[in-house]
């Protein structure tokens, strides 16, 4: 089970059973279901769809080693409209398209303690989760189960209550007895851990462990059927097999290819009460995961319902940040039907960021947001390839240098008031300056460009010298047309509308001056051909935020298809203005799904948040957050961090704060705080370094997936995750504090 390609010039492939015949065009085929057919003295396998149509399948981008069907992800890519699935049962909750969008989360009680989970159940139902989750490892914890679901019966609680396996076939069996639902991990349910082995199959052996899989997962499957149990198939990127890695990689096809084994037997057992789950800690692999499952879903004609989820996300804004970037771009094409937001935190407190998420999702697909039809060519649905905009080249005769008011791996502008300029040392540390002698320099985490909406008046020399200064260093200050025609700023960039470029006020200002252009990006088309007239530095793209049929998600990608098919390569700035008065986390979760559902595509090269009642540090923490969490620009450490659960090991909340405290200051480190390997070293696989727990009071450490030290006491643990860093070159000491 491989992906294999075949010559466009064949005729057709056989099988014992049929004849299949192919158009010349069709170069693509995909080893899926294990129905083998014969080309020449090659043997492959073909998805097929309901109808047993044979599906092409094609590179996701040009020179991908990934082959994808040639086949949509989702309803609309135009605009969000909710993908049609099959109501799935979970106790007296409802899952599907024709049902609100659940919400859940999981208990971070020793399961076997029955009063305390208990009581930790009950305040998730008070706080108004649809669905809850605990974990079972053992026999104990499944006995512990009846009295759990016994004692919530007696207190008139009714929450779904879904049961999360691993390894343990056994324990799912007998908890199916009493819980709603079962979460399966099909990376560990029968195959064996991962011990990141490239193994070697005949095709018997493949079949073999495949019936491997069917022998163990049946029974569970036919109790399910028989007590009316719901069935999560919860792939894990973190925990994929050696077999499937040895076929497909640590990679979204593996994930994918990992459920179809497991749905495949369902539906052979006429089982369809069950959901699917691709989570990762990375978005942008998590996007990729539930797309291609979905393009295959599409293929095969399957309507099952999706559990949505970025795993290991951590805690505060960072957490928040990552699963709205990740759940957020899914929702935006209509793809979902219950979430969970996975933080280092209490269960209550993932419930509101998980109902905000759910409200904007409802939102977005219960008015259609979107724009007029137009076709995508240029985007890639399945793998990242970045869109780099062209950034500024110096031109002869330019006073001051342009080049650093963006930078290549994305940038953060960020807006600056009248009242800012007036304190400039202030501005300068708010804009992430280093200070030498009270003069701005730029450094690692500084903003790039800034807008400045009202210039000062010509004859307030400390604001305009404060400007000049940040000029000066390469920071680009940005100033709407009007502004600099009537008081103008030296080499100022100026903002204009595509009004003012077919107006010709830009023409207007002295030669030579930069432009940036603001879009909505739902223009008619005469309208952005004045771009092709124009040198812009870059685009911003704006779309006023109290739109209620217009989808910024759509808008942006009409511009960019525009932009890509007349060759156009400005850098685009995605640009959010929110009201006064947001919610902080409606503005995290309403950036990480506007602009975090295109950079997980490559579309933009920036980002820019306007609030007027917000303060101003938090808007450039967001900003380079966002960056960050869709794998762009990397200025400060990363986490991985685990939520709690009943495996956990030690106390996550305060070992996280305590190992941040201490490290915070290594970007370009990512390191992996676990309260146990359950998910498997893979879910570390994008960390440097792992903190995880082995055992009761002891902390195992990696580097990678590979454990290096085992059962240090934790008392000694951080520091011998910081000596770990230090031994491999990583780490710096912390800044001294300025005075």
């Amino acid at each position: 089970m491989a992906t294999g390609a075949v010559p466009s010039s064949f005729t057709g492939l056989k099988s014992k059973e049929n004849v299949t015949g192919f158009t010349k065009s069709m170069d693509f085929i995909k080893l899926s279901d294990l129905q083998r057919v014969r080309f020449r003295r090659n043997k492959v396998s073909v998805i097929k769809n309901s109808k047993s149509e044979i599906v092409e399948l094609q590179p996701a981008s040009e020179g991908s080693p990934l082959l994808v069907p040639r086949q949509k992800y989702c309803e609309s890519t135009n605009k969000t409209v909710r993908r049609k699935t099959r109501t799935v049962m979970v106790g007296n909750v409802a899952l599907g398209s024709e049902h609100p969008i659940r919400i859940q989360t999981m208990t971070t009680t020793d399961t076997k303690d029955v009063a305390g989970t208990v009581e930790q159940v009950m305040r998730i139902a008070d706080s108004g989760a649809d669905l809850v989750r605990i974990t079972v490892q053992g026999k104990k914890e499944a006995d512990a189960c009846f009295e759990i679901k016994n004692s919530l019966v007696q207190k008139n609680y009714n929450i779904p209550l879904v049961a999360d396996i691993h390894f343990a076939p056994p324990v799912a069996m007998r908890v199916a007895e009493c819980f709603d639902k079962i979460r399966v991990n099909p990376g560990n349910f029968a195959d064996r851990r991962a011990q990141f082995e490239t193994l070697e199959y005949t095709e018997d052996d493949y079949q073999k462990e495949l019936e491997h899989i069917e022998q163990v997962f049946t029974p569970l499957v036919e109790k399910c059927k028989k007590y009316g149990r719901a069935m999560r198939i919860g792939t894990n990127h973190g925990s994929l097999s050696d077999r499937i890695m040895s076929y497909y990689g640590d990679s979204p096809r593996g994930m994918v290819e990992s459920a179809f084994e497991f749905a495949r037997i369902c539906r052979k057992l006429d089982f369809h009460n069950f959901v699917f789950s691709m989570k990762a800690s990375n978005p942008v692999i998590m996007v990729q995961a539930y797309r291609l499952l979905l393009a295959e879903m599409y293929v095969q004609g399957w309507d099952y319902p999706l559990h949505l989820g970025v795993t290991e996300a951590g805690e505060g804004e960072d957490g928040r940040m990552k699963s709205a970037i990740g759940i957020g771009t899914l929702l935006q094409d209509g793809l979902g039907d219950t979430i969970r937001v996975s933080l280092t935190e209490s269960p209550m407190e993932e419930i509101d960021p998980c109902r905000r998420l759910a409200n904007l999702g409802m939102r977005a697909s219960n008015l259609q947001q979107g724009v007029a039809p137009f076709k995508e060519k240029h985007r890639h649905y399945f793998d990242f390839q970045r869109r780099t905009g062209q950034l500024p080249v110096q031109q002869e005769g330019e006073e001051v240098d342009y080049r650093g008011v963006l930078h290549r791996d994305g940038s953060v502008l960020t807006p600056v008031s009248l009242d800012q300029l007036k304190t400039p040392e202030l501005l300068y540390r708010s804009l992430a300056t280093k200070l030498v002698v009270g003069m701005p320099f730029k450094d690692l985490a500084t903003v790039d460009s800034i807008l400045v909406r009202e210039l000062p008046p010509l004859d307030d020399n400390d604001s305009r010298l404060a400007l000049k200064r940040l000029i000066d260093v390469s920071m680009g200050v940005i100033v709407p047309l009007s502004e600099q025609l009537t008081k103008p700023l030296p080499n100022a960039i100026v903002l204009a509308t595509l009004k003012d470029l077919s107006s010709g006020a830009h023409k207007l200002l002295p030669k030579g001056t930069r432009i940036v252009v603001s879009v909505r990006g739902d223009e008619p088309y005469e309208e952005l051909e004045f771009l092709k007239g124009v040198d812009a530095t870059m685009l911003f793209h704006d779309l006023p935020y109290a739109e209620e049929k217009v989808g910024r998600v759509q808008a942006a990608r009409r511009l960019f298809e525009y932009l890509s098919e007349h060759c156009l390569d400005f850098p685009v700035i995605h640009h959010i203005h929110f009201p006064k008065g947001i919610h902080r986390d409606d503005l995290v979760i309403g950036a990480g799904t506007s602009a975090g559902a295109l950079l997980v595509d490559g579309l933009g090269d920036g980002i820019l948040l306007e609030a007027p009642d917000q303060d101003f540090d938090f808007l450039r923490n967001t900003s380079f957050n966002l960056l960050q969490g869709c794998r762009m620009r990397n200025t400060k450490t990363e986490y991985v961090s685990c939520p709690s659960c009943g495996r956990t090991l030690f106390d996550l909340q305060e070992i996280s704060a305590e190992i941040r405290e201490k490290t915070s200051h290594l970007p370009g480190v990512s390191i992996a705080i676990m309260g146990c390997i359950v998910n498997g070293p893979g879910e570390m696989a994008d960390a440097d370094f792992g903190y995880v727990g082995g055992a009761p009071g002891k902390i195992d450490l990696y580097v990678g997936k590979t454990v290096v030290k085992r059962a240090i006491a934790m008392e000694q643990a951080t520091d011998a995750l910081i000596q770990l860093i230090k031994d491999h070159g990583r780490w710096v000491d912390p800044p001294a504090e300025e005075e």
